[in-house]
């Protein structure tokens, strides 16, 4: 065989088994260098966990953006060939907890707010402004006397309304008394059997405040790169069930880079007043059959949820 060829294979084979050396040995050094960033994430974890014990106030928010635009001109394809679209929306869950040996006391928000908009270009007299979608506040506020490590006697105020459209019409504001239970940590359960749930509205044929017991359990959680909560809230009107309201609210968040990451929202509501409203919204003005009720309304579960980029606040 060629000398000259010879000295290439052997060449080649050398420069090969380097390159596959080299490359063993840099995900050698990545995987040591992965345990000890772990293990110093885990340090890190462990430290704020005693930081998160200590008194004092906890304040932290993060939430979800969401949204696309989009513009069309001579687009035959479709039944509508020149318009213009969008929609945009974002969540933010925000808290302030003051945790005290003897009291505490917890402040929370969550807003939901999303608009769209569909301008047919080739028609002059719809709308061509952004529409409110979802509409959603709510803030409460938690005192609590610690009775143990584990129960309180505790007050509750807890506002919910809309705020870009017919603001505080119904709004809801639940005040009352009785005991919240913390079983194990990030855990909330607070058990109010003396609660008088005020409704505001300039509908009062349907809305009516009554006296009841309020049960709200929320679970917030951090966890590295995750954010995590979920929330219950609870209204049962000693009255009538039909004044009775629930809603569950959950919002997740996933961090991606820096503060920037992906979130999603979601939350369920039953609110037999708000479905009989809008029933009776909905009738024509020359409508003359059998007015809806709450015996023949049709209190379909309310829903929504939000897929976006977050923004860790």
């Amino acid at each position: 065989m060629n000398k000259k060829l010879i000295f290439v294979m052997v060449l080649l084979f050398t420069i090969s088994l380097g390159f596959s050396q080299t490359k063993k040995e840099l995900k050698a050094q990545k995987a040591e260098k992965q345990a000890e960033a772990d293990a110093a994430q885990s340090e890190a974890d462990a430290l704020q966990a005693q930081i998160d014990a200590l008194p004092g106030w906890r304040v932290g928010a993060f939430g979800v953006i969401g949204g696309s635009l989009s513009n069309f001109n001579n687009w035959y394809a479709q039944g509508v060939p020149n318009n213009s679209s969008g929609n945009i929306g974002f969540t933010v869950n925000g808290y302030a907890n003051l945790i005290e040996d003897k009291f505490f006391w917890r402040n929370s928000l969550n807003t939901n707010l999303s608009w769209v908009k569909l301008d047919n270009k080739d028609v002059d007299t719809d709308s061509d402004n952004f529409e409110p979608t979802t509409d959603v506040f709510n803030i409460s506020s938690l005192y609590g006397r610690k009775l143990n490590e584990k129960l309180a006697a505790s007050g509750l105020m807890e506002f919910r309304t809309t705020l870009l459209d017919n603001f505080n019409d119904p709004g809801y504001l639940d005040v009352g008394v009785g005991a919240t239970w913390t079983p194990i940590e990030n855990l909330i359960v607070v058990i109010h059997p003396l609660n008088y749930n005020f409704v505001f509205t300039d509908n009062d044929d349907v809305f009516e405040s009554s006296l009841g017991a309020k049960i709200v359990a929320d679970y917030t959680r951090k966890v590295g790169k995750i954010n995590f909560k979920t929330n219950l809230s609870v209204f049962q009107s000693y009255k009538n069930g039909d004044l009775s309201n629930a809603t569950w609210t959950n919002s997740f968040s996933y961090t991606l880079w820096k503060r920037i990451g992906v979130g999603f929202d979601f939350a369920l509501r039953s609110n037999k007043q708000e479905a009989l409203n809008y029933a009776i919204a909905q009738l024509p003005a020359d409508f003359t059959g059998e007015a809806p009720t709450f015996d023949n309304v049709d209190n379909d579960l309310q829903s929504y949820y939000t897929i976006g980029l977050t923004y860790k606040f």
